[in-house]
């Protein structure tokens, strides 16, 4: 079993998710008392979170990558970023340690592919869903037809996981416009949702949308699992 790094924090919320899923995957792939080998360095979202919103993303990079040297020179086999957002950082991080980084974006749009799905919608935030580093990957890499929600919702979404997710909160009236916004993709062809953000599956889940979702926290965890067991 390889040992994972996890580079956690952004927010802590989803980082528990990380573990919890990791732990009950390896048991459920290996039985008895088994457990994930893994290692986690956790940032201060608050700092994270500044930085992103003042676009210093080569010094939130430098946190990052010192993360990511911690976990290597601790003994991790790989890494593994908890976050979509900051894989905007992806390369730099990747370059500055000789072990492999497992992608989110790749992990989530196998599991698109192998689903024989093309046209696939895409929540997170405003980051995510207007930058190119998450879109281009999927639209380069994979073949994939990107749909994301129209600016006003773009905020919304945006809004509810600064101010709600991350901090903890699920409120019913969010639950709600997000199932909205998701139903406006579909009307606009679209096939599947990835939920392009750590926390978003704290809100909703396949019980809220009529095409199948893509809970980047689960594939991604997931996924280490299975490359640690490799």
């Amino acid at each position: 079993m390889k040992t994972i790094g996890l580079i956690g924090g952004m927010s802590w919320e989803s980082s528990i998710e990380y573990y919890r899923i990791i732990n009950e995957t390896t048991k459920e792939k290996l039985g008895g008392l088994h457990s994930a080998k893994s290692l986690m360095v956790t940032v201060d979202f608050a700092e994270i979170e500044k930085l992103q919103h003042e676009g210093k993303w080569d010094d939130a990079a430098q946190i990052l990558v010192k993360c990511a040297q911690d976990l290597e020179r601790s003994g991790a086999d790989f890494i593994v970023l908890c976050t979509n957002t900051m894989h905007k950082l992806a390369d730099q991080i990747s370059a500055s340690v000789n072990i492999p980084f497992l992608h989110i974006a790749d992990a989530t749009a196998e599991k698109i592919v192998s689903a024989g799905i093309r046209k696939i919608g895409l929540l997170g935030t405003r980051f995510t869903m207007e930058h190119d580093f998450y879109k281009g990957r999927l639209i380069e890499n994979f073949g994939l037809e990107v749909l994301t929600p129209l600016e006003p919702d773009r905020a919304i979404i945006h809004r509810v996981i600064y101010e709600e997710l991350v901090q903890g909160k699920i409120l019913e009236n969010s639950r709600a416009e997000y199932r909205r916004i998701m139903e406006r993709l579909i009307t606009e062809g679209a096939q599947g949702i990835i939920l392009g953000c750590t926390e978003i599956e704290l809100l909703v889940g396949q019980e809220d949308s009529s095409v199948p979702l893509f809970p980047t926290t689960s594939i991604h965890a997931i996924s280490a699992v299975e490359y640690a067991l490799k």
